[in-house]
């Protein structure tokens, strides 16, 4: 590795394809010196980028997919309580009203008094169902603020990474200009000292 390193530097400093202004062989050689000395780094963080914005990718799906499957749970336990109370209540009504026939058949005063009672059980009943509506609106509620929670921590996680990524980018680059330039220069003071001599 050292000899091709060597090799290469040999080819940087010793490059013949200039122009009449010798711009074009020192920007090739400078940027033969830069992937010389930068390409295995700049690759490496090439790859580590790639891997975090997959894990990036794979937390996300993760997250998505977790609120999906409670969503869905909680989905089907509110509608099958939801239909095991209607029919309960089906079914207590359907009771009640046999009852109060045979009653209104049988007594005129006892239908009276059932009449009375079925309007406080149908309070009771509208009472429960508010109740039961109240309780799926408050479950209905913390969801909500469950998920928007989850998904307002998520994008905080992915700002965060993404501020790291752009960081990790611009040290990078700025090294990589500082770099060239004091390439540059030694070629021009290398330049200078031979015409001198």
């Amino acid at each position: 590795m050292n000899a091709e390193r060597a090799w290469e530097l040999k080819m940087v400093e010793g490059g013949n394809g200039e122009d009449s202004n010798g711009h074009t062989a020192e920007r090739g050689n400078i940027d033969r010196l830069r992937d010389v000395l930068f390409g295995a780094e700049m690759r490496d963080y090439d790859s580590r980028l790639q891997r975090l914005e997959e894990h990036l990718t794979t937390v996300v799906a993760e997250a998505c997919a977790a609120l999906q499957r409670r969503s869905e749970s909680l989905e089907k336990v509110v509608k099958r309580e939801m239909e095991l109370l209607t029919n309960r209540l089906k079914a207590e009504r359907s009771e009640r009203c046999v009852g109060i026939e045979k009653l209104v058949r049988s007594f005129a005063e006892v239908a009276k008094a059932f009449e009375l009672r079925i309007e406080n059980l149908d309070q009771d009943c509208a009472r429960e169902i508010s109740d039961l509506r109240r309780q799926l609106s408050e479950q209905s509620n913390a969801l909500r603020t469950e998920i928007k929670e989850n998904r307002e921590q998520v994008e905080v996680d992915l700002d965060r990474e993404a501020e790291q990524i752009r960081g990790a980018i611009t040290s990078r680059d700025a090294l990589a200009e500082m770099l060239s330039e004091v390439a540059l220069r030694k070629r021009l003071h290398d330049r200078f000292q031979a015409r001198a001599a």
